[in-house]
């Protein structure tokens, strides 16, 4: 059975309304150990959309799903097409305050580790170390058949070439890197196979419909058992990927808190929803522990 994306979540009974209060996430914070867990709400400041947000993409655009990807080289000349000329745009995003917030927590020994659901990299361009890439990074590309790892750059290196020219207006650009084209602007789009074996190319990203790698699931509760409370920075929770996480911590008693101006499917489990935009937030917390977020 082919599985499809989880594009919306509906509340079900009663949740707590959100609440402007950021004591909570300054007291976390200030004893250290806290663990971030960031979505896409992190990076809209960064001029790229969430999912499901005000605006967000899922209203105008089914992301590629693994079973698509696979079906056949119509489908990935469509996904290549998209996803390259995304990566012109998606590439020059720079880190916001939300992500400079996050790596100046952690150079003043506050967080425990980062867990971004994002493949766009930002935490890293902010400063932070040791970032757990939940769904992989669109830096990266991988090759199905022999499972060699190359440069992302280097492929859009050799989809230019074969493609001189290539450059429709595209009506918008979506969280996971893809250029929003219509079927006419891609057809002659023609795509590259692996360098080494000739095989097919798959960014190094967990699609929807995909699993994500039960290593990394692992790396991710071990991270959530040492912390000692989990902030949510900018994610709906509605996929399980991401809400796993929070209901390990809410049932081990780990505090949960989250920042999201929307309400999220991971409510019921946490001590408080600060409905604020993120980079004002984080600023306003730095500013309360004397933390100095850099550039």
């Amino acid at each position: 059975m082919r599985i499809r994306p989880t594009l919306s979540w509906t509340p079900t009974g009663e949740l707590a309304p959100g609440t402007t209060d950021l004591g909570p996430v300054t007291e976390a914070l200030s004893g250290g150990g806290v663990l971030v867990l960031s979505g896409a709400g992190i990076s809209t400041e960064s001029g790229i959309p969430d999912y499901r947000g005000e605006g967000g993409s899922l209203s105008r655009h089914t992301p590629m799903t693994y079973q698509d990807f696979t079906s056949g080289a119509r489908a990935r000349r469509r996904y290549w097409a998209r996803s390259h000329l995304g990566w012109r745009t998606f590439g020059r995003a720079r880190p916001n305050i939300g992500h400079r917030a996050v790596a100046a927590f952690a150079r003043h020994g506050l967080l425990s580790g980062v867990i971004t659901q994002n493949v766009d990299g930002l935490h890293q361009a902010a400063g932070s170390e040791d970032v757990v890439e939940l769904h992989g990074s669109l830096d990266r590309v991988v090759c199905l058949s022999c499972g060699a790892f190359s440069p992302r750059r280097e492929l859009a290196g050799r989809l230019e070439e074969a493609n001189a020219g290539f450059a429709p207006v595209a009506a918008a650009i979506n969280p996971d890197g893809d250029a929003d084209l219509t079927d006419e602007q891609v057809k002659d789009f023609r795509v590259v196979p692996c360098a080494l074996c000739g095989g097919i190319l798959k960014p190094d990203v967990v699609f929807f419909g995909e699993s994500v790698p039960p290593q990394r699931v692992e790396h991710c509760r071990a991270l959530v058992r040492e912390a000692s409370s989990l902030l949510v920075l900018g994610s709906s929770l509605t996929v399980m990927s991401g809400l796993r996480f929070v209901r390990q911590a809410a049932e081990a008693g780990q505090p949960v808190l989250i920042i999201n101006r929307d309400p999220t499917r991971g409510d019921r489990h946490a001590a408080a929803r600060i409905a604020l935009p993120l980079g004002a937030a984080l600023t306003t917390v730095a500013e309360e522990l004397g933390v100095t977020i850099r550039d």
